[in-house]
C-alpha cells in the first residue's frame, strides 16, 4: 500500500471515461510506503508522549500503559515499536534532543555543519555553546529525571545515564580535536582536557545549577560558558561572539 506519488516527468493523458483512467508516459513516480511512514509516525507520537509523563510523573511511576494512553494506541504497539522500557526512554531522549522526528543524524542537520564549518576556534566555541544551549533548553527536564533516578539507585536509568555520558563524551572530544586542529588550543591544554571540560560545562547539572537555581537567562548562561571555555582553553580568548 502506498500513499500518493509525486509525478517528476513526462505527461498525463486522460480518457473519455475522465479520471478513472489514465496514462502516464515517461514519468517516474516515487511513493513512500503509507506502512512505513505510519510506523514513523506512530514512533514519534509514543516517544513525544513517554518523554512528556517521564519529565511529569517521573521514570519509575509512568507505566507503558499511561504512555500508550497518552499516544492514543494499545500498550502492545509501545511494547511492538520500542521492545522495552529503557529502549522506550532513549527514543524519547533521542527525539527531544534532535527537537523533531525528522531521520537526520544531528551531524548533518544545518546548525550543526554550519559550526562544524567555521574556522575561528572562538566562534566554534561560541557556535557549539548555542547548540548546547538550545538542546539542554529542550532535554534538560527530561536529563534532571534520568539524573534523578540514576542517584537513587534505579538500574534502568544508571544504564541509560552512562550510555548518555559517553555519547557527550564522544560529541565533545570531536569538538576539542577539532579546537586542536585549527591551532587553537592553549599549549598547557591536551585535547582530553579539552574534552573534559567541555563535557562538564555541557552537563545538565550545570545548566540546571545557573538557570534552575540562580535564575540566569538562557543568555547569560550561554555567553558565560562561552568565554569561560575561550579563556580556559584556547590560545587567544575572545571577546563576545
Amino acid at each position: 500500500m502506498f500513499s500518493s506519488g509525486i509525478v517528476e516527468s513526462g505527461e498525463l493523458e486522460s480518457h473519455s471515461t475522465g479520471f478513472s483512467a489514465t496514462k502516464i508516459t515517461e514519468a517516474r513516480v516515487v511513493r513512500i510506503p503509507l506502512r512505513e511512514e505510519q510506523a514513523r509516525l506512530t514512533h514519534a507520537r509514543i516517544a513525544t508522549a513517554a518523554a512528556a509523563l517521564f519529565v511529569e510523573r517521573g521514570y519509575a511511576p509512568t507505566k507503558i500503559v499511561d504512555v500508550a494512553r497518552a499516544a492514543g494506541v494499545s500498550a502492545q504497539t509501545v511494547y511492538n515499536t520500542f521492545g522495552t522500557k529503557p529502549a522506550l526512554l532513549k527514543a524519547a531522549y533521542d527525539l527531544t534532543l534532535a527537537g523533531d522526528p525528522d531521520p537526520v543524524p544531528m551531524s548533518e542537520r544545518p546548525a550543526v555543519v554550519a559550526v562544524e564549518q567555521l574556522t575561528d576556534p572562538a566562534a566554534m566555541v561560541h557556535g557549539y555553546v548555542s547548540l548546547a544551549r538550545q538542546a539542554l533548553d529542550r532535554l534538560g527536564p527530561l536529563m534532571l529525571q534520568v539524573v534523578a533516578g540514576a542517584a537513587a539507585g534505579d538500574a534502568d536509568l544508571q544504564a541509560h545515564q552512562q550510555i548518555t555520558d559517553r555519547e557527550r563524551l564522544t560529541g565533545t572530544g570531536q569538538l576539542a580535536q577539532r579546537l586542536d586542529d585549527l591551532g587553537g588550543l592553549a599549549a598547557e591544554v591536551t585535547v582530553e582536557r579539552a574534552r573534559d571540560a567541555i563535557w562538564a560545562m555541557f552537563s545538565v547539572q550545570v545548566w540546571q545549577l545557573l538557570t534552575g537555581v540562580l535564575k540566569w537567562t538562557g543568555e547569560d548562561y550561554e555567553q558565560w560558558i562561552g568565554h569561560t571555555l575561550c579563556a580556559s582553553l584556547l590560545t587567544t580568548p575572545d571577546g563576545a561572539q
